[in-house]
């Protein structure tokens, strides 16, 4: 019934219209910067095989972009900037061997009448074929049929070997919990070989969208969303197709115990979270810490920890991209119910203080109680440290489960 009236209202837009051609921008020249040298060194490697866009074609990528880092003439569509986004992509994409497809959603004369259109099968990757994928996208029309778009990729998918980046761009306008179930599906079946990313193409009014995409690439379990402005210059996108394509590489001659990459203070060989944000408190393993003690059955915050958790407001405001838990625990006091509620409380309490300081979406809250001691529970010394919160950023909990 929903792909009806998607139909329906289509068809009614371009009689409205005439099915005009919409208008084509002229972008100024893209430096994009060279990656090739990381690869020659040693310094990084190829962690993704698979590159697969699915890309927004609907009706709302016609509307004009009124975001910052895309000058052109005319004034340039969320669509157009969709297309700029991926030939400043494949400017940056080093020398790699590497499969690339591209699939666009919506409906409507751009799509020859499908929900979906493949617009560049799964082919070995080069500039110029992935360029000519990219000039496949013609225009924008339709609804939003995400669903459509991820279960063609999940078939698209079925020849590929090694590692997947899935990569999303839209303004998530009228997707609502759409393709939630159908990437769950796609996970389920490629399991951890798969990483989604996203880009939000929207304007300032349309910032829900930003959620949608948000919970899209929370299904992978790795990847991360982001902003189209923060991608648009050299060095940006260079960070961006750095952290699909490539991961640190591990030269043989180097002697990790005399490096500290991350500069934490801690070497390469015991650094358990080697991409630790400057500046940030570490622990021993120089993971991330967020150290905040409560008083006894109390998830009041003191203000004696204020300036950690400000400092910490502020690595998050500047990397938006991360997702934080804030984990809560307690001493093993008092009962099992009591302690698990007393947690989650803890937890919140500092969500809400790193929220309201980085306003970023990424931060969830998770009581765990009692069940989770970083001491013993025998003395108030040892109970004082259990009662805590600590963070998982990307994943990976920021601080020791034991004793240290």
């Amino acid at each position: 019934m929903k792909k009806i009236l998607i139909i329906v209202a289509s068809i009614a837009t371009l009689l409205l219209t005439g099915c005009a051609s919409q208008p084509t921008s002229t972008f100024q020249t893209f430096p994009a910067q060279d990656l090739s040298g990381l690869i020659s060194s040693g310094q990084y490697v190829q962690k993704a095989d698979n590159f697969f866009v699915i890309n927004d074609s609907s009706s709302s990528m016609a509307e004009e972009y009124s975001g910052s880092g895309y000058p052109a003439q005319p004034a340039p569509t969320k669509f157009s900037v969709e297309k700029e986004i991926l030939s400043r992509i494949n400017l940056t994409i080093p020398n790699i061997n590497l499969t690339t497809s591209i699939r666009s959603f919506g409906f409507g004369h751009c799509l020859s009448w499908g929900f979906t259109q493949l617009n560049l099968p799964p082919t070995p990757y080069s500039k110029p074929v992935f360029g000519s994928g990219i000039d496949n996208l013609v225009c924008a029309s339709g609804g939003s049929p995400i669903a459509d778009g991820i279960n063609g990729t999940r078939e698209d998918l079925l020849a590929s070997t090694g590692n997947i980046a899935v990569l999303i761009l839209s303004d998530g306008h009228d997707m609502d919990s759409g393709g939630v179930k159908e990437l769950q599906n796609l996970k389920q079946q490629y399991g951890d070989r798969v990483c989604v990313y996203s880009v939000w193409v929207g304007n300032e009014h349309e910032e829900y969208g930003r959620t949608v995409l948000n919970r899209l690439t929370n299904v992978g379990g790795c990847g991360y969303s982001t902003t189209a402005d923060r991608i648009s210059s050299p060095e940006d996108m260079m960070n961006f197709v750095k952290s699909i394509f490539l991961k640190p590489g591990a030269p043989k001659a180097a002697d990790c115990s005399a490096l500290d990459s991350d500069k934490d203070g801690v070497n390469d060989c015991i650094d358990k979270c080697p991409d630790t944000l400057p500046g940030s408190k570490v622990s021993v393993l120089g993971c991330w810490i967020v150290d905040v003690k409560f008083d006894n059955d109390k998830a009041v915050i003191k203000p004696e920890y204020f300036p950690n958790l400000d400092q910490a407001a502020k690595a998050i405001k500047e990397h938006p991209e991360l997702l934080i838990e804030v984990q809560g625990h307690t001493s093993k006091t008092g009962g099992f119910k009591h302690n698990m509620a007393l947690s989650e409380h803890r937890a919140l309490a500092v969500k809400n203080y790193l929220t309201e300081g980085s306003h970023s979406p990424n931060i969830t809250s998770r009581g765990y109680g009692w069940t989770r001691p970083i001491d013993t529970n025998d003395t108030e010394a040892g109970r004082a440290n259990n009662r805590r919160v600590q963070l998982q950023v990307n994943g990976h909990t920021q601080q020791l489960l034991q004793a240290q």
